[in-house]
């Protein structure tokens, strides 16, 4: 006698063809499928902005930079802008010379960040005295091509990476070049020529040694001095001296055009 609970069919029967009851796929929570495409889009924005940004540094290692960020404020604001793009062999070496004694002695000798000065501004923050700067010449000029002016740990950290990459893929003449041509010098006058002809009434080609330093004591805060007020000219003999060392020592040489 046939068990009637067995699955198998009885000799002489045609096997059933009836379908099983499929179960339905579980789908995950709502809040499990957001974190996936909030954490896919974060990703593809990261790679996305590491892949562009790496391009425009490319693309400015062989032309000039757009207006900047600073620039464009300071136009939307009604000022006026002057700036003549010039290349590094049509400006005086003296001025940069004087703003690699002013801002970063070890310009030729560093990857971008000069680890002795901020060792030193570690230590004078410990000592409880104001945080000195330790901005590179590179830095700077990441922050002025690409950037803002500013603070915050999120600009900081974009200053940084966008200096690794001038520094991977710019020489240091190309990195000097484009610092002395964007480099706000008060009153809407931006890059040495402007600023040789608003100042002094000369070509950037022609600025003398004193000049040059007069400028570059101005730079940390262009806005707030003046290139003929009495704070430039006291700062301006201490460049002019650190200048006559940078020369001898040839802490400028990476700026030499077989370089």
């Amino acid at each position: 006698m046939p068990d009637p609970t067995s699955d198998k069919p009885i000799a002489g029967e045609e096997p059933s063809t009836a379908l099983q009851p499929i179960r339905p796929l579980r789908r995950q929570p709502a809040w499990r499928r957001a974190v996936h495409l909030v954490f896919k889009s974060l990703i593809i924005g990261i790679v996305g902005f590491l892949v562009l940004s790496i391009a425009l540094v490319a693309l400015i290692g062989w032309i000039g930079p757009p207006p900047t960020i600073n620039m464009a404020l300071n136009a939307l604001d009604g000022g006026t802008i002057r700036q003549t793009w010039k290349p590094l062999s049509s400006i005086s070496p003296n001025l940069a010379r004087a703003v690699i004694a002013a801002e970063d002695t070890r310009f030729c000798s560093h990857q971008g960040f000069d680890l002795v000065e901020i060792q030193k501004a570690i230590e004078a923050a410990e000592r409880g005295r104001n945080l000195r700067g330790a901005s590179t010449i590179s830095q700077q000029t990441a922050k002025n091509v690409f950037l803002y002016n500013g603070g915050g740990f999120a600009r900081k950290g974009l200053e940084a990476w966008f200096t690794v990459l001038i520094e991977t893929m710019w020489s240091k003449r190309r990195i000097m070049e484009i610092y002395l041509n964007i480099a706000e010098w008060g009153d809407g006058v931006y890059g040495a020529e402007a600023a040789a002809q608003a100042r002094f009434g000369i070509p950037a080609s022609k600025l003398t040694s004193q000049q040059s330093s007069l400028m570059a004591a101005v730079l940390p805060s262009p806005n707030r001095w003046k290139v003929t007020g009495r704070y430039a000219g006291r700062r301006s003999g201490r460049i002019q001296a650190v200048m006559n060392a940078v020369r001898r020592d040839g802490l400028d040489q990476c700026l030499s055009k077989d370089k």
